[in-house]
């Protein structure tokens, strides 16, 4: 049988005022929610909106997850959890002119004790699967650039540098999120890793830099604390947040 040890680790870093990222790894007895989420809106908004994140979808999932039977409806309950706190971040911004333009990504992935996780993402928060020396980003980035990317209008190394690579077409508390995100089911085995961060750790640490630092620190908290810190000594100008799950045998 599976079992999953988890590191996380949220820094404010070198140039921001407050820490507009929020994450959660919650441990229930039929299932593990881990959530990063990265604000944004400016003030004390975007700490809202991440935070709202990280409160509502554990709270939606167990709620609705017992009565789950298979992976779709699995499947169809995290998409709706996440529609929910889309639904009540934009409220919240409906209510204070303060919070008007708070928004915040969020990637998530949910466990329910068998051989696979389900991720789910809005924004530039990303899920990795680290394994067998290979990293694999497991979602899609929702800006401007990526976009442009899968219209084939720029190439994948030209959005790394493209101005648009911040913007964000679709995260929680935009109206594009509908029906929710797509949800990934993703096989999974001792001795993988998953890594769910926040762009203040992929735009300074490039793939190869995270998967070289993973593989060398098998502790999986010292893994989060070093990433964390690896990105502010490269200089990222952002919250830098991430979440390691270490899958191993109980």
């Amino acid at each position: 049988m599976l079992a999953l040890n988890i590191g996380k680790c949220t820094l404010l870093g070198n140039y921001r005022e407050n820490n507009e990222d929020s994450i959660e790894a919650k441990v229930f007895a039929d299932m593990t929610v881990c959530i990063v989420a990265d604000g944004m809106g400016g003030q004390a908004a975007g700490e809202v909106a991440s935070k709202r994140a990280i409160d509502a979808l554990p709270r939606e999932l167990r709620k609705n997850l017992p009565s789950a039977t298979d992976n779709e409806q699995d499947n169809t309950i995290l998409r709706r959890a996440v529609v929910q706190a889309n639904e009540e971040i934009i409220a919240l911004a409906a209510l204070d002119r303060d919070y008007r333009n708070m928004g915040t990504t969020v990637v998530v992935a949910l466990w329910r004790k068998g051989p696979e996780l389900f991720i789910a993402n809005l924004g530039d928060s990303r899920a990795y699967l680290i394994r067998d020396n290979i990293i694999e980003q497991l979602t899609i980035d929702h800006s401007l650039a990526q976009a442009l990317v899968e219209n084939k209008t720029i190439s994948p190394a030209e959005a790394k540098e493209h101005r648009f690579r911040n913007v964000l077409w679709k995260y929680l508390g935009s109206k594009e999120v509908g029906d929710g995100p797509e949800v990934k089911v993703v096989p999974i085995q001792p001795g993988d890793r998953i890594l769910l961060c926040t762009d203040g750790l992929t735009g300074a640490v490039n793939d190869e830099q995270i998967l070289k630092f993973v593989t060398e620190n098998p502790d999986v908290q010292a893994c989060a604390d070093g990433l964390g810190q690896l990105a502010l000594e490269q200089g990222s100008r952002d919250n830098v947040s991430c979440i390691v799950i270490d899958v191993g045998d109980q």
